[in-house]
């Protein structure tokens, strides 16, 4: 029989899941999901153009729009101003990682 025409059997036992531990799902803080937060958003976007403010990225891979994140310099749980634009720079999905990434740490230096 030719290679083509040969059928695999589907596995006879399932797979068990091992962990102990689940994370959560992420989920958005309702601050984010308001029409507040999305309008000023847009505006900013519309103001600043589709720029990471950190990188300078344009675009995505294969010339796609590039994906923003509208992130707050001084975070809220920091003492930051929630809705002020000045407080907010738009980064794209790398950088605001590396800039959560480092909050973070810095939060957890000063805790111990």
């Amino acid at each position: 029989m030719p290679p083509s025409k040969l059928r695999f059997l589907a596995p006879s036992l399932p797979i068990l899941d091992t962990r102990t531990a689940r994370s959560e799902p992420k989920r958005a803080d309702a601050f984010y999901l308001s029409p507040e937060w999305r309008a000023l958003v847009a505006s900013i976007i519309a103001n600043r153009g589709r720029r990471c403010e950190q990188c300078g990225k344009t675009a995505g891979q294969g010339g796609a729009p590039l994906r923003l994140v509208a992130d707050h310099v001084i975070e809220i749980r920091d003492g930051g101003a929630p809705l002020d634009p000045g407080n907010i720079r738009l980064l794209d999905y790398q950088c605001h990682a590396r800039k959560t990434q480092a909050a973070r740490a810095e939060r957890f230096k000063r805790r111990t």
